[in-house]
């Protein structure tokens, strides 16, 4: 090429198009925040759940955390190494976990991963460095790894009594307490914790998802605090009345907050709640605690809006949870913000 503008130009648009290129064939999605409170944090999203659509999940949550409130996001999920495709089924592969290296928060929705020691090391050193976690649904009983180094991780391991989701986040996985596909959950404000900051902009039965209320063992360990109780519904819709009887006497909480002092002796704030399936995230109020949980976690609560903006990015269409209910063929970069 003769004239030096056009040979420039023509440079320009080809490392363009190879940089493109490289994003789609990346095994996560990233979402670039702007301005915002969150500007110039990262966030990091762990999904990999084969019943309650993580993978659908985390994606639009993350798309909230950046375009609505300036962070910077990146969604992991459980990958098929033959195909590049999302499939919660394998239990034994999400790359890019050492993105967590120098993630400020953590937010964790599997279901019982069977990780190779060199994909959960990365794990392991962000909880035991203090920094803070966001668990949602299934991530009670993260892990269940078989001959690992860390298998004290393990949900239901004797080494570490409830592994991973009693010690970090205050309960492992425990039953079905809400009738599983037949009783849906309303949040109710626990009373002594109407006015912690996760529970801003949000009142009784703004919070509601059609996943059942998960039973944990009375009281929460340590000094976990519960903030959301699980009113159990006696149908599939945020309307139907409470059930009768014991179900709902004492109503199991549904989100709490605890602390984890880890190995590097700095101590974590940690919120955990058993909702947060992709339906979930239909509702409003759902999405807003996940999102103020978020700020908190990041010690950022005093900036949390009196409503903060949750409003849903581009179209978002969950899938019903079910077991082998993941949408075929999709890829990462399936999910990326322009793919709308």
């Amino acid at each position: 090429m003769k004239n030096p503008s056009v040979a420039a130009l023509f440079c320009v648009l080809s490392l363009a198009a190879l940089v493109l290129r490289a994003n789609a064939a990346d095994p996560w999605v990233e979402y670039k925040g702007g301005d915002g409170v969150g500007n110039g944090k990262k966030i990091v999203l762990v999904s990999g759940d084969e019943e309650y659509r993580s993978e659908e999940a985390l994606p639009q949550l993350g798309k909230i955390l950046a375009k609505r409130h300036g962070f910077d996001c990146t969604v992991l999920f459980a990958i098929d190494p033959k195909t590049g495709e999302i499939n919660p089924n394998v239990t034994n592969n999400i790359p890019g976990l050492e993105k967590l290296k120098d993630a400020d928060l953590m937010v964790i929705f599997t279901r019982m991963r069977n990780l190779p020691d060199d994909q959960m090391q990365p794990i392991v050193e962000y909880v035991e460095s203090g920094r803070p976690i966001v668990a949602l649904r299934t991530a009670t009983h993260a892990f269940q790894l078989s001959n690992s180094k860390y298998q004290k991780y393990t949900w239901n391991g004797s080494e570490w009594d409830g592994g991973f989701g009693r010690q970090v986040l205050g309960e492992t996985w425990i039953n079905h307490h809400g009738h599983h596909g037949r009783e849906s959950t309303r949040g109710i404000l626990a009373a002594d914790s109407m006015d912690h900051p996760i529970l801003r902009g949000i009142k009784d039965g703004d919070i509601w998802g059609p996943t059942d209320v998960y039973g944990v063992r009375l009281p929460l360990p340590g000094d976990s605090k519960p903030l959301v109780l699980g009113q159990v519904l006696a149908g599939m819709k945020s309307d139907d009345k409470p059930v009768d009887g014991k179900k709902n006497d004492p109503m199991m909480p549904v989100a709490w907050t605890k602390s984890y002092k880890g190995a590097s002796g700095k101590t974590s704030r940690v919120f955990t709640t058993t909702m947060g399936a992709s339906q979930d995230l239909l509702a409003e109020g759902t999405r807003r605690m996940l999102v103020n949980a978020c700020y908190w976690a990041l010690g950022l609560e005093g900036k949390i809006p009196e409503k903060s903006d949750v409003a849903l990015v581009g179209k978002f269409e969950p899938r019903p949870f079910s077991f082998n209910g993941a949408a075929k063929g999709v890829k990462p970069a399936d999910h990326a913000m322009d793919a709308e």
